[in-house]
């Protein structure tokens, strides 16, 4: 392409889900209760975690962090689409794109990497029990953590760069509520082949690669609980995988989607829900599965209340 049908601009525009102004209060109403409920309700889960010293253990540590970026993750993308709305206005900044593009990498990465370890965590709780204290110790839960974070800001980082270096022709219409990778990426004139390639790679290596160590740790759990011989024993063991598990398939069935969509349909409606049920309906059931299927997170959260309404 000529150069000169080539420019670095300065804003895109986000088309979202509806052109439609009278669709545009509901759209509004139903993204903003959404938003409060995940975060009011991953922000339950902290606050329960933190105030029980019952749940200072490994298991609710990593899940406070998993609450905390559920948080990060939804706050990426949402507050700017409702700001669009109330605004009547489409444009995000180059600048702003980038920082959401970097923001929502980095949060999605975390999600995977810590699931991953949550499944290393009751890996050990079950197959090892007897060292799971000496194993869990608060340094090794640390520097899971910690690589978590670092692994994440690397590839986010990287992949922020790649986009950076693309060169966008004049039309800047993502059709979607967010700055997603892909879409960003089919506006570019220049060649997206090193964009593509680290994207490809992450997927293959960080995200295979955290799925084979959930399915690892989960096939080495099946075998451990097969040895069990009392039921009450298996359901015991296996009820403490149920609410992690859970998350799990609903996190990767929901990427899954994107990727689907993105890939087969190339269809901007379908990606866009599929974006939404990835990055806002996930973070928002979190909590609830946690909550529902946990009877000392209902305990903590209920003692929570109580010392609320003492206090009062």
């Amino acid at each position: 392409m000529e150069p000169g049908n080539s420019t670095q601009i300065s804003k895109f525009l986000l088309l979202g889900f509806s052109e439609e102004p009278e669709l545009q209060p509901l759209i509004f109403g139903l993204f903003l209760s959404v938003y409060l409920i995940t975060v009011f309700g991953n922000l339950l889960i902290i606050l329960a975690v933190s105030s029980d010293s019952h749940l200072h253990t490994p298991m609710y540590f990593f899940l406070s962090n998993l609450s905390y970026v559920d948080i990060c993750f939804t706050s990426t993308t949402v507050p700017k689409m409702l700001w669009n709305i109330q605004t009547q206005s489409k444009v995000i900044t180059y600048e702003g794109c980038i920082t959401q593009i970097y923001f929502y990498i980095h949060f999605a990465g975390l999600d995977i990497f810590l699931l991953t370890v949550m499944a290393y965590d009751r890996f050990v709780a079950i197959c090892h029990p007897l060292h799971y204290i000496v194993i869990m110790n608060p340094w090794h839960c640390g520097v899971l953590v910690l690589s978590s974070y670092t692994i994440s800001f690397l590839y986010s980082s990287l992949q922020s760069l790649t986009v950076v270096q693309l060169s966008f022709c004049t039309n800047r219409e993502i059709p979607s509520f967010f700055c997603e990778t892909n879409q960003v990426a089919q506006l570019a004139c220049s060649d997206t082949f090193i964009c593509d390639m680290v994207k490809y790679f992450a997927a293959v290596v960080l995200g295979g690669g955290s799925l084979a160590g959930i399915i690892s740790s989960y096939s080495k759990i099946v075998s451990s609980i097969k040895g069990i011989s009392s039921a009450h024993g298996k359901y015991k063991a296996f009820s403490t995988c149920t609410s992690h598990l859970s998350v799990v398939l609903l996190f990767y069935c929901s990427v899954l989607g994107v990727y689907l969509s993105s890939v087969v349909t190339h269809n901007s409606h379908s990606s866009a829900t599929a974006s939404v049920m990835h990055s806002v309906v996930t973070p928002m059931l979190n909590p609830f599965i946690y909550s529902l299927r946990n009877k000392d997170i209902k305990e903590a959260l209920k003692l929570l209340f109580q010392r609320k309404q003492y206090k009062r």
